[in-house]
């Protein structure tokens, strides 16, 4: 029998909640298809920080990459921590570390979930570079609290990098309807962007079978409202990609929907999956916490192990259960009874 080794790191909040109800499922439906999950669970989060002014142990990297995959609640407690340091200390290091530099987000509406558009149907996959770009932490502030003060932050694009994200994008379009969306500011950003944009050019040589449509960033984000049956698969760059995809979690019904994979695609190194809707302090402690995201991450997961048997069983049962009007209005149903539901459906 298989096994696989997950780390899981629920982090703070409500990612508690979800990470339990999500390895439940997860692990249920290992039982029902023939392999083991053995999990080993890391008290990283904003209290750990507290703790001992980490927000993981300094060999932590090392530590998680024995593991075949990491599956992460969330992690944030501003009142504590301020989000550049959690983010900073932990979700991002692990990202470049382990080169997840595919962030995968899928947008769809579930059945019997209404979003606030008036399409019934639409499938987007987005893509985001998560290792570069905006987010590479290159920059500094100097004379700090003084009149002259200044801030700099550099993006950093690479030929690699983002020759690597769009070639992905292009392998999933083929796997898909065959339709690309490379997003841009070139109009604006004439040097990163413009470069993205010839880079688009030159690798769409390389897959004439796939419809490339290079869009300025405000006009895809306006053809999501407007027509996002009309999409199929967009890259973007890591900020770009960050802010696209939250209006794909709107379309799809909420955050409470929203999974993500941080992919290594030559798996030299271990993959992560999360929700995205962070650790929402405010709900914290209503147990009423949408389980679904982290449940179709987890499903994420099963897929990049090649467990695709486990991964469809999962969507199958969520949607199920969203069918049946459970989980899809926010706040409504607690978080033990959506994961009751859903281990109903499985069995």
């Amino acid at each position: 029998m298989k096994t696989y080794s997950i780390a899981l790191i629920p982090g703070d909040g409500i990612g508690r909640d979800v990470t339990a109800a999500a390895w439940s499922v997860l692990q249920t439906v290992a039982q029902m298809t023939g392999f083991t999950l053995e999990g080993k669970e890391f008290p990283w989060s904003c209290r750990f920080y507290s703790d001992t002014g980490r927000m993981m142990p300094e060999d932590g990297i090392e530590t998680l990459r024995g593991f075949d995959a990491i599956l992460l609640g969330a992690v944030g407690w501003p009142a504590e921590v301020p989000d550049s340091v959690s983010l900073h200390g932990l979700l991002l290091p692990i990202r470049k570390a382990f080169v997840q530099y595919a962030n995968i987000r899928p947008h769809r509406l579930l059945p019997g979930v209404e979003g606030p558009l008036k399409a019934e149907k639409f499938d987007i996959l987005c893509i985001r570079e998560n290792t570069e770009g905006e987010y590479s932490g290159a920059g500094g502030r100097v004379h700090q609290g003084m009149d002259n003060e200044v801030a700099v932050e550099t993006a950093i694009f690479t030929r690699a990098g983002v020759e690597r994200i769009l070639r992905f994008g292009f392998e999933q379009a083929r796997l898909r309807r065959r339709k690309l969306a490379s997003v841009t500011k070139s109009n604006a950003q004439k040097f990163s962007m413009v470069f993205w944009d010839e880079i688009t050019d030159k690798l769409a040589a390389d897959y004439p079978d796939v419809d490339v449509t290079s869009y300025h960033v405000d006009a895809l984000a306006a053809r999501m409202v407007m027509a996002p049956d009309s999409l199929d698969v967009i890259v973007a760059s890591n900020l770009f990609g960050d802010i696209l995809t939250d209006i794909g979690a709107a379309i799809q019904g909420g955050l409470g929907f929203a999974a993500s994979a941080n992919i290594n695609p030559d798996r030299s190194a271990p993959s992560m999956f999360e929700p995205v809707h962070g650790s929402a302090p405010d709900i914290a402690h209503l147990g009423i916490a949408n389980p679904i995201a982290a449940v179709w991450s987890g499903a994420l997961m099963l897929e990049h192990l090649g467990e695709r048997e486990a991964a469809t069983l999962i969507m199958q049962a969520i949607q199920a259960v969203t069918k049946g009007g459970v989980g899809t209005i926010p706040g409504r149903d607690k978080t033990d009874a959506i994961t009751n539901a859903i281990l109903a459906a499985l069995s």
